[in-house]
């Protein structure tokens, strides 16, 4: 009788199972943000799928925006990590910004990826969050990337040193103290030299970061330069990247 009773049971407890799974609350949320004012890549849409992607692969939600309005406080809060994909130019206002401010003081991350350091260069707090400034890049080249830091997450897929086609970012002097370099890139691989009128670029010497982390006005803010090309969004050891980052921006944990 017991037997008969369990069975009977047991498409309902299936059922119950289920839902309690579907349920679960994602590990975090973040809000993916796009917005340009000034020059937009072509890789932003590879780019959203990619994040997409991951979130599904390593159970966290996304919500891709491109609307400001979205920097709120009531609105922010229900995140854990807010991840600029190639913005450019000024994309909040006072008020939004502000916002955005309140958000990584509560102890909570962000994530830039490539053109988010030719952001909002008026807004002195964001550049600091970043860490560098776009100043100017050659010609999209192949060049040598190296690893420095093993212990941050996301590396595991990338040796020691490797080539790679991207677009080089050669960066403003730093605008805080204490980045943590995690790549960079081998300037003897490449040619670095270029200018746009008056604007030179001569390389950044012996250390040319390309990615680095930092715990910033209470929160956490990790930046990767790689990210010009589509075709990097379908690379598993560039996503693998990206994800080490933004889990450590959303969770602190390394």
């Amino acid at each position: 009788m017991f037997n008969k009773l369990l069975k009977s049971m047991l498409p309902a407890l299936g059922l119950l199972i289920a839902v309690a799974g579907f349920a679960q609350g994602k590990q975090f949320k973040a809000l993916l943000f796009t917005k340009t004012n000034g020059f937009h890549h072509e890789s932003i849409n590879e780019g959203v799928d990619a994040i997409r992607k991951l979130g599904e692969r390593h159970f966290f939600d996304v919500s891709w925006q491109e609307d400001p309005g979205q920097f709120n406080d009531r609105n922010l809060e229900q995140y854990a990590v807010i991840i600029f994909l190639n913005t450019t130019g000024d994309i909040l206002n006072d008020e939004q910004q502000a916002a955005f401010e309140r958000f990584i003081k509560s102890g909570k991350g962000f994530v830039g990826i490539h053109s988010a350091s030719d952001t909002e260069y008026d807004w002195e707090w964001y550049t600091k969050l970043v860490g560098h400034m776009f100043h100017i890049h050659p010609a999209i080249q192949t060049a040598r990337l190296k690893v420095l830091d093993r212990k941050f997450p996301g590396l595991e897929y990338m040796p020691d040193t490797q080539l790679w086609t991207d677009e080089w970012y050669e960066f403003d002097p730093a605008t805080t103290d204490g980045l943590n370099y995690i790549i960079s890139v081998d300037e003897s691989s490449y040619n670095p030299k270029v200018q746009w009128g008056q604007k030179i670029g001569n390389g950044m010497g012996d250390l040319h970061p390309i990615a680095w982390y930092h715990n910033y006005d209470g929160g956490r803010s990790f930046y990767t330069a790689l990210g010009h090309l589509p075709a990097k969004y379908s690379e598993d050891a560039f996503l693998e990247h990206l994800y080490g980052g933004i889990y450590w921006a959303a969770t602190g944990k390394m």
